[in-house]
């Protein structure tokens, strides 16, 4: 592939993002000049794709949407196949590939031609999904929204319901969206307010980019996946569980689901102790009932008792009693 080839499917992949792209801000990226990358938007419109351009301060380079799908070439059915399949990616949050399928989801309606957008909105209006317990459900054409309204770093209005019920119109800066495990976080400074803010995207709705651009704002964390966590754990009493599993580490681990959830440390053979990171009781009790395995638990004494007090009701259920000897 000769240079200028290149060139052009990087700009052309820049392009898809759903914003516009000063000229200067893709010289850099590009590592040319601005007259090369006049050149090579005149070079993309001969080739029929409809790259916009907007003049003064706020202005740059977009790509309208009906654009075909370069450089997949994708024909019609493979765009609908692939734009249905990362709604639900979107919509039901698998593990490790959310946030990419919502960018991804965003690149591509940005391009889809008209007729098939009304394939996808068709198909996803005709198609439900089977629930997996009582997990809420994120609306993926909202997430599409808040992607864009981020990238582009435009305020965005919407409408919430607190977890009290509490409804509220709200005015913010979109910072970045969070997944964590079947819930979508938008982190988000809140304009009313004057601070920074964490939105569940499941009780938002009508989210309307308003246009204004604002410049990015610092947000008071390393990244947003730490804000949200320190937040979250700071907004209830979490405890940090000792354990004694008696099977192999390696099967522990597994069971688990990864580091993310606490460190393992080998005791011989057949056993291991579980150092786990901070968790309420309900979920450190769930997460040691599920492994099936026998453990012992040194700590925290209020895990114990809340076991205790879990086991009596799970024998109660069973019909069994609790002084009964066999």
């Amino acid at each position: 592939m000769s240079e200028t080839s290149a060139r052009l499917l990087n700009l052309l992949s820049l392009l898809q993002t759903p914003r516009e792209w000063p000229g200067s801000e893709l010289a850099g990226r590009l590592r040319v000049t601005t007259r090369t990358i006049r050149r090579d938007i005149d070079r993309l419109r001969e080739l029929g794709y409809p790259v916009h351009a907007t003049m003064g301060a706020e202005g740059g380079y977009r790509l309208a949407a009906g654009a075909a799908m370069p450089p997949l070439l994708l024909d019609d059915d493979e765009a609908v196949a692939i734009a249905v399949g990362l709604r639900s990616a979107a919509g039901h949050t698998i593990e490790g590939i959310e946030e990419a399928s919502v960018r991804a989801l965003a690149k591509l309606e940005q391009v889809l031609p008209a007729r098939l957008r009304r394939r996808v909105g068709t198909l996803g209006t005709a198609t439900v999904a089977l629930p997996s317990g009582d997990h809420p459900t994120v609306d993926p054409e909202h997430l599409t929204v808040l992607a864009a309204a981020i990238t582009n770093h435009e305020r965005l209005r919407f409408r919430y319901r607190a977890g009290a019920g509490t409804r509220s119109k709200r005015l913010v800066e979109p910072h970045r969206l969070v997944a964590a495990g079947r819930r979508w976080y938008l982190v988000a400074y809140d304009n009313d307010r004057e601070d920074w803010r964490i939105f569940r995207v499941d009780r938002l709705s009508e989210p309307f980019p308003t246009g204004v651009r604002t410049p990015p704002r610092t947000l008071p964390a390393a990244d947003a996946a730490t804000y949200v966590r320190e937040r979250m754990q700071g907004a209830a009493t979490t405890y940090r569980a000792v354990a004694t599993v008696y099977a192999p580490a390696a099967e522990v681990a597994a069971r688990l689901g990864g580091p993310a959830l606490g460190a393992l440390e080998p005791v011989d053979e057949a056993s291991c102790r579980w150092h786990s990171n901070p968790e309420a009781l309900e979920w450190l009790a769930v997460r040691l009932a599920l492994l099936g395995h026998e453990f012992t638990v040194h700590e925290p004494p209020e895990l114990v008792a809340y076991l205790r007090a879990m086991g009596g009701r799970a024998q109660r259920a069973a019909g069994e009693d609790e002084g009964a000897t066999p």
